[in-house]
């Protein structure tokens, strides 16, 4: 297993990068592709998939990125690829709060993540990743109750995705949710 890669990028193309190290270039897969240029030294962690049609290099920028990474590829229904374009779409951060905060709807607007995953990510990571126990239940409450006020779906889910109180309870974040509704 390959640990980590120390080397200059010489290729940039969709969401891998090239890394020379010491003439030899691994294609890696990365989370946030922006963040790198060419000929810039990088040092990544990285994480090598084995699948019977397939093998490649995911990279990640810290320990806790591939942490992360770690836990959710252990879900069940995600997958690497799934996982790597939803931390493009996020933070580390972005994904633990949402996690302790119960966020459905801020997991189920990732790539690839539906309102199933999000459940699943919530029961399974909820005290690996924050140390916390729960369930998703707060916010699932709060839809709930916005969509009997007449609130629509997509309005809520919008809503909801910004919303990562840590043990919030429903009233809580429901007077949040109302008050950016009625903007």
């Amino acid at each position: 297993m390959i640990y980590f890669l120390r080397g200059k990028i010489t290729t940039i193309d969709g969401d891998t990068i090239v890394v020379d190290v010491r003439d030899v270039g691994y294609q890696v897969l990365v989370s946030h592709v922006d963040d790198y240029s060419l000929n810039q030294e990088v040092f990544l962690y990285t994480y090598t998939v084995v699948r019977e049609d397939d093998q490649y290099l995911v990279g990640f920028s810290s320990l806790e990125e591939k942490k992360v990474f770690l836990s959710l590829i252990k879900v069940k229904g995600l997958g690497p690829k799934t996982v790597i374009n939803a931390l493009s779409a996020t933070t580390v951060e972005g994904i633990k709060n949402a996690i302790a905060a119960n966020n459905i709807a801020y997991l189920k607007k990732l790539p690839g993540i539906g309102v199933k995953a999000a459940g699943q990510i919530i029961l399974d990571l909820k005290g690996e990743l924050t140390g916390i126990k729960g369930d998703p239940s707060v916010y699932e409450e709060v839809y709930d109750a916005l969509k009997v006020l007449g609130f629509k779906g997509a309005a809520i889910d919008r809503v909801l995705a910004t919303i990562n109180e840590k043990n919030a309870s429903a009233e809580d974040v429901l007077k949040i949710a109302l008050k950016k509704l009625r903007k």
